[in-house]
């Protein structure tokens, strides 16, 4: 099988590979159990030595990496240039931090010595998504790595070429080899690694379907998962809001990465008294996007990720319409290339598809509330928890229906995004576990008490 790279601009193929076999990644993790067992037996300070050389590669090759990014699923240049940037300074928080929070914690007991020690576990697989080709990646291996752990990658089919260059970060930052592993699979093989217990955790960010499959094996064969699936993350505006702040926020918030994120404000609910000055000022801060070349260092929006992305989001689009939605498209058409033009669903229903997927592009549906009660009712009512935005004047007000809602981040008068100082991951339907923080760095980890009594 092929795994091929095409540019969601120029609809040209970049790049073409051979996918590994079975038989092949069997071989190669048998290289990173061998290598686990070096790498676990260095000490947190030597490990920590490594990411500084990671950091250092991705700052000195931070143009490559993100003309690669951006040729491959169309993000507009800038953004990928600033996520490649986040990838070393995720690096930067664990080489601070992670010796502190790795050090071993002492208990009184009445024993001579009690204490909890953290302790890897060996080969971690990562299944990651296309969206943050890097970032995705890096958030999950840097904690993984640095914990002592070694990492086996099953990236997204359409991004073969990202998943190589990361396997080369890596290599360039000096790290033995099979400490870190790129493996060129699909879905199935990915799999079948799980079923025959090759590896001793996994790490998956993708859709519902595939969390409840890889959740299901992971649990027949005993083994660690964190589940990272996604959100239909709710944008509250109330009625003391900075209007205008608010839909500088939101256009920033769904339209970043032309609206493919998990992260990304998907439903505007804003209270009756402000929704005419809210859709007036949202509607101004679109306009102001640009739509077009990635590569241009001026664009906002590219295009989405696939062709079929396209269609997916037309068909929402339809459904809205059929129930009585008059979709407000912004920005100009590009003749060639997989763009959708930023939408706005004036007076959303929460019968319509809009408000109940996870819509992966620039569709922005707008919901009319009465009261605060209504927004947390409705902000509550999916089967996603991920992320939700609050905007107040009042930050006590404010503080409070943050406490309301049902997620795994709640953000006051500001933007959801993943940050390394702080946990990551989502309730209900958005998963189980966490990423990042001393949290995410404890996920692959035997967390093991030791009593010592005379």
């Amino acid at each position: 099988m092929k795994l091929t790279s095409i540019n969601p601009y120029t609809e040209e193929i970049n790049w073409t590979y051979d996918s590994f076999s079975f038989e092949e990644c069997e071989a190669y993790i048998k290289k990173s159990r061998t290598s686990f067992f070096m790498w676990s037996s260095l000490s947190i300070d030597e490990r920590t030595k490594y990411l500084a050389k990671v950091a250092e590669v991705l700052r000195q090759n931070t143009d490559t990496y993100a003309e690669i990014i951006t040729k491959e699923m169309g993000k507009p240049i800038k953004q990928s240039r600033a996520e490649v940037q986040k990838c070393a300074f995720i690096c930067d928080y664990y080489i601070k931090n992670a010796a502190e929070f790795l050090k071993d914690e002492f208990v009184d007991t009445g024993a001579e010595k009690s204490y909890v020690t953290f302790e890897p576990m060996g080969i971690i697989l990562g299944i990651m998504p296309w969206n943050f080709p890097f970032w995705q990646v890096f958030k999950f291996a840097i904690p993984a790595i640095c914990a002592g752990n070694v990492c086996v990658l099953k990236h997204s089919s359409n991004v073969p070429r990202s998943a190589l260059e990361v396997e080369k970060v890596f290599l360039e930052a000096g790290f033995p080899e099979h400490v870190f592993k790129t493996l060129l699979i699909n879905s199935k093989t990915a799999m079948k690694i799980l079923e025959e217990d090759l590896v001793d955790g996994v790490s998956l960010t993708g859709s519902i379907n595939a969390g409840s499959e890889i959740g299901g094996i992971a649990g027949k064969t005993i083994k660690p998962f964190v589940l990272e699936l996604g959100g239909s993350d709710p944008f509250i505006v109330l009625d003391d809001a900075d209007i205008e702040r608010a839909a500088q926020a939101a256009a920033k918030s769904r339209f970043l990465n032309t609206g493919q994120g998990c992260i990304a404000a998907k439903r505007f609910i804003v209270l009756e008294n402000g929704i005419a000055d809210f859709m007036k000022a949202f509607e101004f801060e679109i306009h102001k996007l640009k739509i077009g070349d990635p590569m241009d260092e001026e664009t906002d929006i590219g295009p989405v990720a696939k062709k079929e992305f396209v269609e997916d989001l037309e068909k929402i689009l339809q459904d809205a319409k059929m129930k009585g939605a008059e979709p407000l498209a912004c920005g100009e058409e590009c003749k060639k290339g997989f763009f959708f033009r930023p939408t706005i669903i004036p007076a959303a229903s929460l019968e319509m598809e809009a408000c109940n997927v996870e819509v992966f592009g620039p569709i922005a549906p707008l919901i009319t509330v009465k009261d605060e009660d209504e927004a947390v009712e409705i902000a509550n009512s999916t089967d996603f928890g991920l992320g939700a935005e609050v905007w107040s004047g009042n930050l006590e007000r404010a503080e409070k229906l943050a406490k309301r809602i049902k997620s795994g981040f709640v953000a006051v008068n500001g933007t959801v995004r993943s940050d390394p100082r702080l946990p990551f991951g989502g309730v209900k339907k958005s998963g189980l576990g966490r990423e990042l923080s001393h949290y995410g760095l404890k996920e692959f980890m035997n967390i093991k008490a030791i009593v010592i009594n005379k």
